[in-house]
This record gives C-alpha cells, sequence and structure tokens, in this order.
C-alpha cells in the first residue's frame, strides 16, 4: 500500500517518496484537515490545538516533497498530490484499524468500537459513556466518528463493533434499535425568503439545487438525503461528505440542506420544519452474527441512557 502511495505522488515538480517518513499520526492529520477543509476546524476535531497541527501537516509535505494542501485565508483545499494521498492515506487507517482490533482479539483484551456520525452521540454523550463506565470500567472503548458517505459507521468493513448512527440504508445483516425519532427540517440560509415560514413541503422547495452524497454511497440512504426514492432520479447540486460541507454549500451557494430540526446550526442559517419528509431515525446498529455478550450490554445501556434523556426532555 505505501509504495502505491510512493508511486502516486510522484510528479516531475517532486522527488521520490520515502515511505518510512509516513506515519500513521501524520495520516490522520492529514485526513482530518482534508476532510474539514481548515486546520481551526480539523484541530477541535482531533481534541489539540491548531499550530502543532500545522507544523506536522507542512513537515508532511517537506518529508514527500511536494505541497499537498493549497491554502488561502478561507480554508484548504487538497492539490493533486495530495487529493491521491487523501485517498490511500484513509485506505491505509482502515487497515491499521482492523489490523489493531485483530492484535486486541488475539490478546484477549476487553475492547468496545463504536462508530458515529457527526451529530449521533453528541446530545446523550456523556451520559452513556459515564453509563457504559460504571458497568464495565475495564473495557477500553474507541469511538470512530465516519463521514456521511458510509451509514454503518465502519460496521460492515468490520471497523466498529457497534454504530450509533441514522435510518434509512440499506440494512440486510445489520440489527438496529431505535433510540429516538427526530423531526426533520429544510437547511436555508438565513435571508432566505422561505427561512421566516413556520412549515415548508417539498414542493416548495422545486427547482432548488440539493446537496448529493458521492456515487457509490448507499442508495437507500443517498436517496433519503436527497429528498428522493432509491433508484430514482437525484436532485441536482454539489457533492458533499460531511455535514461541515453541507452547510457551507447551503451558506455560500443557496443550496438546500436537511438536518433534524433541533439539530444546532451556525450564524446565518435556519432551518424550517418539513411537513411531508420522513423523520430521521436514531439508532444502534450491530452485526447480526457478532452480538456478543458486550454489544448486548452496550445496546442495553444506550437504550436506556437515551430514553431517560427523551423523558427528561419532555418533563422540562
Amino acid at each position: 500500500m505505501l509504495c502505491r502511495v510512493q508511486h502516486r505522488l510522484r510528479t516531475p515538480d517532486t522527488v521520490p517518496v520515502s515511505s518510512p517518513v509516513m506515519d500513521l499520526r501524520s495520516l490522520r492529520y492529514f485526513v482530518a484537515v482534508a476532510e474539514e477543509r481548515h486546520f481551526g476546524r480539523a484541530a477541535a476535531r482531533l481534541h489539540m490545538t491548531q499550530p502543532p497541527l500545522s507544523r506536522a501537516v507542512r513537515q508532511l509535505e517537506a518529508d514527500l516533497g511536494t505541497l499537498l494542501l493549497h491554502r488561502s485565508p478561507t480554508g484548504v483545499t487538497p492539490t493533486p498530490a495530495g487529493a491521491a494521498l487523501y485517498e490511500e492515506a484513509r485506505a491505509l487507517l482502515e487497515q491499521a484499524e482492523r489490523v489493531r482490533a485483530r492484535v486486541a482479539a488475539a490478546a484477549g483484551a476487553a475492547t468496545l468500537t463504536i462508530g458515529t456520525l457527526a451529530d449521533s452521540a453528541e446530545q446523550a454523550g456523556a451520559r452513556l459513556a459515564a453509563a457504559f463506565r460504571r458497568r464495565h470500567p475495564g473495557v477500553q472503548v474507541r469511538v470512530r466518528e465516519a463521514d456521511f458517505t458510509d451509514p454503518t459507521t465502519g460496521l460492515r468493513a468490520g471497523l466498529v463493533d457497534v454504530a450509533i448512527t441514522r435510518e434509512p440504508f440499506d440494512d440486510a445483516g445489520i440489527t438496529t434499535r431505535l433510540l429516538r425519532s427526530d423531526p426533520m427540517g429544510v437547511v436555508l440560509r438565513a435571508d432566505d425568503p422561505l427561512a421566516c415560514r413556520e412549515t415548508l413541503r417539498l414542493s416548495d422547495l422545486a427547482g432548488r439545487p440539493w446537496f448529493r452524497l458521492p456515487d457509490g454511497t448507499d442508495p437507500v440512504w443517498r436517496a433519503y438525503w436527497n429528498a428522493t426514492t432509491p433508484g430514482g432520479e437525484l436532485r441536482d447540486g454539489p457533492v458533499v461528505r460531511t455535514v461541515h460541507e453541507c452547510l457551507q454549500a447551503v451558506l455560500w451557494n443557496g443550496t438546500v440542506g436537511l438536518a433534524p430540526a433541533a439539530h444546532p446550526l451556525p450564524e446565518g442559517l435556519a432551518s424550517v420544519p418539513l411537513a411531508d419528509m420522513p423523520p430521521s431515525r436514531l439508532v444502534l446498529a450491530w452485526n447480526s452474527a457478532d452480538a456478543g455478550p458486550l454489544i448486548r450490554s452496550f445496546a442495553h445501556i444506550a437504550t436506556s441512557v437515551y430514553r431517560a434523556a427523551e423523558r427528561g426532555h419532555a418533563d422540562t
């Protein structure tokens, strides 16, 4: 795999890549910056400050002998070499996750890897973590955040044991348990004429550009977020991979976005309830053939925590 990275990054303006300089931490940093398109947001995602992250990426560029990112006051975009590295780095990091999981299993260590989408564990995250630690203080927990291209958050690829995610998606071979059902809203610029409406219907948004997920994404999942039907014609609009890219498409280009109606939005954006859009079901998911005791216990704890949170919300 590293040889393939070396080959793909060679250009007439670069020197040959020496593969030993590319450690997994540097690749993980670069992937975060490439996905967030911004050093500040990537640093927040990685739970670090921006200066060491910037230095690490510049060191990676120096080691590889090529520019990986175009920098501007508003953010960054990958160069052709950066785009090639991004594809290969994601594959390497996923392979490393598989290796780690196999080694932990062989060693008999008690570990649980939880996959999440960007917003799926935020509201009950602290309560869920505390409840699980009380029940299983010796278990090492790892959390893997996925982008919008994989609704199983790595479950099908064997990267996680259990996922906190959203339906609908192709759930063949996967068991799901409902945690919460969220009404959906359409995300618009705050100065959009429709933003002052109390509710909207899909017909009110006819002719608007609508964000799309990349080719190869689960067709059921992709159709839901495009407000179409699986196998049908998609609404035209920019292709996005992350929640942030979706929100930026709305802010800069007036693209129609979707989000749970109660989801907090950045300044300049507004959410209007979408009356004829099916709700988004927040679910716990795991492989049906791999429901060990630890996964079953996590499912029980998560269900209890989310139900308690819903009761508390209803009482306020």
